[in-house]
């Protein structure tokens, strides 16, 4: 079968940043400064600039305001500095890997691709590739595909490869549930955790074992990277191809300019390099980088140890909590020790014990049970470099269910299981997953953000006491100097995308966040790897009404200031709110444009936007 990523197979991953230790010093003095502004600016605007004709407006900004402020002191500290984990020799033997030195035999490795409805030729690529691991000693590996599809076509082509295949009679858990069952018919040492369509490389064990020489190391989460992104295609190619040679002259004249411009490159902002080089790497300093799936290796013994761990504290919380029941209703101060035993028995019975919890977010979920465990100082390991490719979401649709997946599960740990309110964690562990719940809930105060310049506009009231030199003197210092905290902070990685995509993607987050409110458990609906055909706009219609709204808001808005028919702007007024007007509709468009994305059908030509 002809699959659409097939003229990508040669590509090769990015490098990780090289860490600067002058760089990371400049950063934590710009952020120092940044924030010191910040919090001046807050306690100006709170206690000299709300507006009190019209507080209505006013202190929904003040909060947005305060709010983001709070992302950003969670952010500084997540980005505060690079502790890259020393690479190690490979182990040769499981003592090398245990406490317990005596015991001395290969390693055992067990490579799970959990699968539902995945085309079978798209797993095998991920096999082959997964036969193609190599290790320096001797080591007893063994592949799995993990089947919740029980499809004979999948049997089948496990046997013609030469691998494990494990089906269940049931989907319980999803995914979770999956390796729960495989973990019940397995023995490996280490789990290679895949998706179906990761594809790892043969070098994945050889350079990430090393880190389980430390005993209490739980797992080691590798880099993802989507290797079949659109290239996109240069903006004088483009304009030669659309208007014709003389064009293409104006498209070499702006990049003189500007720089390179590229049309139609990555247009789901699906690159995961900031995430994985540059959150999750600096969360390493606080052993808080947590588990993401795909392309993560994992001891066995600390996912069942925190499971039974769970397993045992599930059970005594439900049994004490039915205990308190009963004393409640009969007014004794024991409950009788048999019929305390008998109901401890059924709960057991009606307790399942899952290794990897039955949620739509079980890897976070895994590392934050991991992470807690009183008992041991369980360690986890962002590894720098690349280790597999995957295929990323190619359309739309199939964007908007994987965030949808992403959001909702981290609100639902947030609302429902906080790991916050427990014991285990350290000061530094609860701030870094703080940071990621913290900005799953960031759609709130983004639609204030995007409503805030339009409101102005259209009524002319403004949401600060004043638009004049007292405000630009607390404002702008604040806003350039966490401009150039942000650029240093992530020095080599394109920002700008990433920021504008976490604007627009304000729908899916509401919905998700709406959907936990309302007690609704989130899907757990698989990300589809084929391109889906279509025109999404359907998806995109709250972002086009907000383009739409700003720029008529911001045409009336000047209009009525030049010929003086309407309100009472102010200039200073006017200037900032275009500015911040034109970073929402910038933010919209690119997840507009997404919704008529589709690959050039000639191949050789680059990709682009399908629409002008």
């Amino acid at each position: 079968m002809d699959f659409y990523f097939n003229e990508f197979e040669n590509r090769t991953p990015p490098e990780p940043v090289k860490h600067s230790h002058f760089r990371e010093l400049l950063y934590q003095y710009l952020a120092t400064c940044n924030l010191t502004l910040g919090i001046w600016y807050l306690v100006w605007r709170w206690g000299f600039a709300l507006n009190y004709d019209a507080m209505w407006f006013s202190l929904p900004l003040a909060f947005a305001e305060s709010c983001a402020f709070i992302g950003s002191l969670l952010f500084v500290f997540n980005l505060w500095k690079t502790k890259d984990e020393p690479k190690r020799p490979v182990p040769s033997s499981i003592g090398e890997c245990v406490n317990d030195p005596t015991e001395d035999r290969p390693l055992c490795i067990d490579v799970l691709f959990p699968t539902y409805d995945e085309e079978p030729e798209l797993v095998k690529l991920s096999i082959r590739d997964a036969l193609k691991i190599r290790y320096p000693h001797e080591i007893e590996m063994k592949i799995f595909i993990l089947d919740d599809g029980k499809r004979p076509e999948m049997a089948k082509l496990a046997q013609e490869m030469g691998v494990e295949y494990i089906t269940r009679e049931n989907n319980e858990g999803y995914k979770a549930g999956n390796l729960r069952n495989a973990l019940e018919q397995t023995y490996g040492d280490f789990i290679v955790i895949c998706d179906a369509d990761t594809r790892p490389f043969p070098s994945i064990l050889e350079n990430t074992l090393g880190y389980f020489r430390d005993p209490d190391v739980a797992w080691v989460q590798t880099p993802q990277w989507f290797f079949d992104l659109p290239a996109g295609e240069r903006l004088p190619v483009w304009l030669k191809r659309r208007l014709g040679r003389p064009f293409s002259w104006l498209g070499r004249l702006l990049e003189k300019f500007y720089g390179p411009i590229t049309l139609g490159r990555d247009p789901f902002v699906n690159d995961p390099q900031m995430f994985y080089d540059v959150i999750q790497r600096r969360r390493n300093w606080a052993n808080a980088s947590f588990c993401c799936g795909a392309g993560s290796i994992h001891r066995r013994e600390a996912v069942m140890e925190a499971a039974l761990r769970s397993y045992s504290h599930q059970i005594s919380q439900e049994h004490d909590a039915i205990e308190r029941q009963i004393r409640k209703l009969t007014k004794e101060k024991y409950v009788d020790k048999d019929i305390s035993s008998g109901l401890k028995q059924e709960i057991i019975l009606d307790t399942e014990f899952t290794p990897y919890k039955f949620h739509v977010s079980e890897d976070i979920y895994t590392s934050i049970i991991l992470h807690g465990d009183t008992e041991r100082n369980w360690r986890s390991v962002q590894h720098t470099e690349v280790e597999s490719k995957m295929l990323s979401p190619q359309d739309l649709q199939s964007w908007t269910v994987q965030r949808f997946k992403y959001s909702g599960g981290s609100i639902d740990i947030f609302m429902n299981d906080n790991p916050l309110l427990k014991k285990g964690m350290s000061f530094k562990q609860k701030i870094m997953y703080a940071a990621s719940f913290w900005s799953n809930l960031s759609a709130i105060w983004n639609v204030i953000f995007l409503a805030c310049p339009i409101i102005y506009f259209l009524t002319s009231i403004a949401p600060v006491s004043a638009y004049d030199t007292t405000f630009y003197l607390h404002f702008l210092p604040f806003v350039l100097t966490a401009e150039l905290a942000m650029m240093v902070g992530t020095w080599g990685i394109s920002g700008y995308q990433g920021k504008s995509n976490f604007l627009s993607f304000f729908p899916v987050n509401m919905r998700a966040l709406w959907t936990v409110l309302r007690g609704k458990k989130i899907s757990f609906p698989t990300t589809p790897k084929d391109r889906q055909q279509g025109v999404f706009l359907h998806l995109v219609i709250p972002q086009i009404a907000v383009f739409v709204l700003s720029l008529f808001s911001m045409g009336f808005a000047w209009v009525a200031y030049g010929t003086g028919s309407f309100g009472d702007y102010s200039l200073g007024g006017l200037i900032l709110n275009s500015f911040w007007t034109l970073n929402n509709m910038m933010a919209m468009w690119g997840m507009i444009a997404s919704a008529f994305w589709s690959p050039s059908t000639d191949k050789g030509e680059g990709l682009d936007y399908g629409i002008e």
